[in-house]
């Protein structure tokens, strides 16, 4: 092939730098899309309005503590918590307004300040009749200190990923209330997560 005079031989080597602008800024686009598709909590996190991540366990913090079916007070009240300390899991948020999820799987929302950042949970309530051991050590070989039964309630103080510090109230009807500090495999409590450490 030959050049016409006045005309210069087409190359497919030259792309203008209009082109090449585009193909850039469309990489970009794509990549940013990608690292939103393979990083939403970071999207979720920067949504909730506490910045915390969600799900989350938490306590009622005071008694009553209306449950309502929505995000304010304009909304009906769903139950009534009379007890305070108990294990709630916040899975949404809105505003100032926490939805939570209890032991039952019931949802409902509660104000932001009916809610405490101290940890209590449930000693295995899908257990029907065995008695789980409270041990003086975060190991099967400690001894026991008490025997719990399934769904007895323990305050957390602490999870190292596998076993959990706490303490354990007991309250005889016409007695004292006796207090017992131990240790629950992390796997028999209802309250905090698969993995999760804390103190």
């Amino acid at each position: 092939m030959f050049a016409l005079p006045g005309r210069s031989r087409p190359t497919r080597h030259h792309t203008s730098w209009s082109m090449h602008a585009l193909w850039l800024a469309l990489a970009v686009v794509v990549l940013l899309a990608i690292e939103a598709l393979f990083s939403p909590a970071v999207t979720l996190a920067a949504e909730n309005p506490s910045g915390l991540p969600l799900p989350r366990f938490v306590t009622t913090r005071s008694t009553p503590i209306n449950v309502r079916v929505g995000p304010g007070t304009k909304y009906d009240v769903a139950w009534v918590y009379m007890k305070a300390g108990l294990p709630v899991e916040i899975v949404q948020e809105f505003d100032t307004w926490r939805k939570i999820r209890d032991l039952d799987g019931e949802e409902g929302w509660v104000h932001q300040n009916l809610l405490s950042g101290k940890r209590a949970g449930y000693v295995a309530p899908w257990l029907t009749g065995d008695r789980l051991a409270l041990r003086a050590g975060g190991s099967d070989d400690s001894g026991v200190r008490a025997w719990l039964g399934p769904g007895f309630q323990v305050e957390i103080l602490g999870c190292d990923g596998t076993w959990c510090a706490v303490n354990a109230v007991d309250h005889p009807a016409g007695g004292r209330p006796s207090t017992y500090s131990g240790y629950v495999r992390q796997s028999e409590l209802w309250g905090v997560y698969a993995g999760e450490a804390f103190d």
